[in-house]
């Protein structure tokens, strides 16, 4: 008795990947790899192209000063100035450490212009 299937005589398909190595690694760890399946007009091969998924990474902010109860940090466009209190202290208190926190912040911002001045 012969079995007769219609896939008897299968194609074989080669198919050239760019960045197998990074490729590999993403599926043998179990990740989805996203891409695109094209046919090469140059070489005439069946390729795929992997998505490149990364954010590319940014300038970090630069801190100036830390504060008792925040930071100032300078970034490419930005000066931030952050302060943060705990939930327990009354609204008066609050009030007083954030007149506090901004008058350190001010004197460290002048501090950091002064520091890039040069005196001849």
């Amino acid at each position: 008795m012969t079995f007769t299937h219609k896939f008897d005589k299968i194609m074989k398909k080669y198919i050239f990947v760019l960045n197998a190595i990074n490729v590999m690694d993403k599926l043998l760890s179990s990740k989805r790899v996203e891409g695109v399946l094209y046919m090469d007009e140059d070489t005439g091969r069946l390729t795929f192209k992997a998505y490149n998924r990364m954010r590319p990474k940014g300038q970090r902010d630069r801190l100036i000063k830390k504060l008792p109860w925040g930071w100032v940090k300078e970034s490419m466009e930005r000066v931030k100035v952050h302060a943060s209190f705990p939930k327990d202290y009354g609204t008066a208190t609050v009030m007083g450490l954030l007149e506090e926190h901004t008058r350190d912040a001010k004197n460290a911002l002048i501090d950091h212009e002064l520091d890039l001045i040069e005196f001849c």
